[in-house]
């Protein structure tokens, strides 16, 4: 005789999700990946989260003076080839991606080698969490984005990889009404 036991847990209480889960998104090219690992805030009926006018963007560097295109600890790029970004040559290695969002249709990304942390704290105003203690000087590449606003909302952020080719393609990402992207080139 066979039993099933039965569970009256709800699921939500068998398995904590975070508030913004962990995603990735990867491509590979000539057998060599690349990656963009970030946080996935999903908008829970927000609407307008990246502002207006002045303010465009603020709500989102949660005190910092730059976005973590993301949530929780900071936006990274991983990638095994060497790649051009805004002319610049990224080599291979892991990098922290961030976004300046001067206004709805200016957006620069911004690749940089500053150590990254993965649990905030306060008291440390050397390394990032997010945008937290960005120094400009540790830039490695600031490349603008082509933005546009999108005709349906983007219910949970997501970065993603188009038109990849083994001499490049680009990278894209989108919430709520907004889509921002920008090429890359693969180096030998």
């Amino acid at each position: 005789m066979t039993f099933a036991l039965v569970s009256l847990v709800p699921l939500d209480a068998q398995q904590q999700r975070p508030a913004s889960p962990e995603g990735i998104a990867s491509t590979q090219v000539n057998g060599r990946w690349i990656d963009i690992v970030h946080g996935k805030p999903i908008l829970r009926g927000r609407t307008n989260v990246f502002g207006a006018g002045a303010d465009y963007g603020k709500t989102l560097f949660d005190g910092g003076t730059v976005w973590r295109a993301g949530a929780n600890v900071s936006t990274r790029l991983r990638n095994q080839m060497p790649l051009e970004i805004g002319g610049k040559r990224i080599p291979p290695g892991e990098l922290v991606m961030l976004i300046d969002l001067k206004s709805e249709k200016s957006w620069t990304l911004i690749l940089t080698a500053q150590p990254y942390v993965e649990t905030f704290d306060p008291a440390n105003t050397k390394d990032l969490y997010g945008g937290f203690n960005y120094r400009p000087d540790r830039d490695v590449a600031r490349a603008p984005m082509t933005v546009e606003r999108l005709p349906y909302s983007v219910d949970q952020l997501m970065w993603w990889f188009t038109d990849v080719t083994p001499a490049g393609g680009t990278m894209r990402i989108a919430w709520e009404r907004m889509a921002a992207s920008v090429p890359f080139k693969i180096l030998q």
